[in-house]
């Protein structure tokens, strides 16, 4: 009987630290997207080395769960025209992921080339990697 209580409490401890450890990533990465409107790199990079060491979480795993007005990091550091923080962002992210579509189904190419910011040194950057 023992047993089962212990090990139902640490099933409960483990669901609650989880629970927790999530609104602390939320919290770390709160004002990423002013950051990156900014472009201040080496705030950026602190940033991800925090949240790398503290998370054990690289760029590519909560890139897609970051919306900044609607736009993912590496739209918005286009829109801002943050060339820094963007360039930053696009070595740091996978091929392959600069690649994929993003949450709104076009990939970063085509939603460069749909709003006309084929002429902007970030784009070059983008094209260069892929």
């Amino acid at each position: 009987m023992l047993k089962i209580v212990k090990t139902s409490l640490v099933i409960a401890g483990t669901f609650g630290v989880t629970a927790t450890a999530h609104a602390d990533v939320s919290e770390a990465l709160a004002n990423i997207c002013t950051i990156v409107q900014a472009d201040d790199k080496g705030e950026l990079r602190k940033k991800m080395r925090a949240v790398e060491s503290d998370y054990r979480l690289k760029l590519r795993d909560y890139y897609s769960g970051i919306s900044c007005g609607g736009n993912s990091l590496i739209r918005t550091a286009l829109l801002s025209n943050a060339l820094e923080t963007g360039e930053l962002l696009v070595k740091k992210m996978p091929k392959s992921d600069l690649e994929a579509p993003e949450s709104d189904g076009k990939t970063l190419q085509a939603w460069v080339a749909e709003n006309g910011l084929q002429d902007s040194p970030l784009a070059a950057v983008i094209n260069e990697r892929m």
